[in-house]
């Protein structure tokens, strides 16, 4: 057993001995027992990359922050957001549901006298290259990510769910994770076929989600920080990703889609580069989609995107002053 992975494999053995079996064996679920221990192993991976992101953005806030707030309770419920995502769902949807549907494909497709699509049939040099293979795992998945969420702010009915996500008038690290489960299960199915579409194996799979993850957490921010002008045009930074949270960037008239990479903003021409630290927040959006319990932001959700898909818009919005 490899000694820098030794306690996340004691805390994965420990949670799925006395939280994850009794609890398949009290649903009568104990054909998933075969993936308890992954699912174990990527929430506890989970969780330390909350404590991670938590350690590594809270200085940065607190040394150069855009804005400050007398009150910050509206980011309590990102909190949740977060746990939920990272601890809670994330490692159930990205190990064990990936890992049953790999399979089932895997199999089908043998069956029926296929080879498994896999990146390194396509690109044979890629054999025996796992760095730049996961490299380019990381660009594709990113540059279907841009495509998501693209078309999530060109379709209106689609918008009215993802409005969740803009309406948070105090963003900060925590605020990657709220969305609206619809958003949340459209993008994971997305996000999903394009790992099965090259391949991805079922143990890399998470680990690109976590690694993603972590740079969106960053790019969510309250901090004055930018990478200089080249690496702005390499990795997302906070103050890059904060235009296309801003007032005048919500809804339709956004900019700068990209999660992890700004290049295809730059190659689809939806790039901006300004130097402003803008407020953020969407002006269409209700006040409980900002300021409302999870539970409530989820029936708000839904209730908008009833009224969208109805053809009576979204409802007037009594915001309060975004700065």
């Amino acid at each position: 057993m490899d000694s820098l992975t030794y306690p996340f494999d004691l805390a994965a053995g420990w949670l799925q001995e006395h939280a994850i079996l009794p609890a398949l064996y009290a649903l009568g679920l104990m054909n998933w027992e075969e993936v308890a221990y992954g699912w174990a192993l990527f929430a506890v991976y989970g969780a330390t990359q909350v404590v991670v992101t938590y350690a590594i953005c809270l200085p940065l806030e607190r040394w150069r922050p855009v804005e400050r707030w007398p009150d910050s309770r509206a980011v309590t419920v990102d909190i949740f957001y977060t746990l939920l995502s990272r601890v809670g769902l994330l490692p159930l949807m990205t190990f064990v549901l990936f890992y049953r549907v790999q399979v089932f494909l895997t199999g089908w497709v043998t069956d029926n006298g296929w080879v498994p699509p896999t990146i390194e049939r396509v690109f044979p040099f890629l054999l025996g290259q796992p760095v730049l293979t996961f490299a380019i795992y990381v660009v594709i998945l990113d540059f279907s990510e841009y495509w998501r969420h693209r078309l999530s702010h060109l379709f209106d009915w689609w918008y009215s769910l993802h409005s969740l996500h803009h309406a948070q008038r105090q963003m900060t690290f925590w605020s990657d994770d709220r969305n609206h489960l619809l958003d949340d299960t459209i993008g994971f199915v997305w996000f999903m076929a394009v790992a099965l579409l090259i391949g991805i194996p079922p143990m890399q799979f998470p680990l690109l989600v976590l690694l993603l993850r972590f740079v969106e957490s960053l790019s969510h921010a309250n901090v004055r920080l930018w990478f200089g002008w080249l690496g702005e045009r390499l990795v997302v930074s906070p103050r890059f990703h904060r235009a296309h949270h801003g007032l005048m960037a919500a809804g339709l008239a956004s900019v700068n889609y990209g999660g992890v990479l700004p290049w295809w903003d730059m190659l689809f021409r939806t790039a901006d580069f300004g130097h402003d630290y803008v407020p953020t927040g969407d002006p269409s959006a209700e006040e409980v989609l900002a300021t409302g319990s999870y539970a409530a932001q989820q029936a708000a959700g839904v209730r908008r995107m009833v009224r969208t898909v109805a053809g009576r818009g979204a409802e007037p919005a009594a915001q309060s002053d975004p700065v």
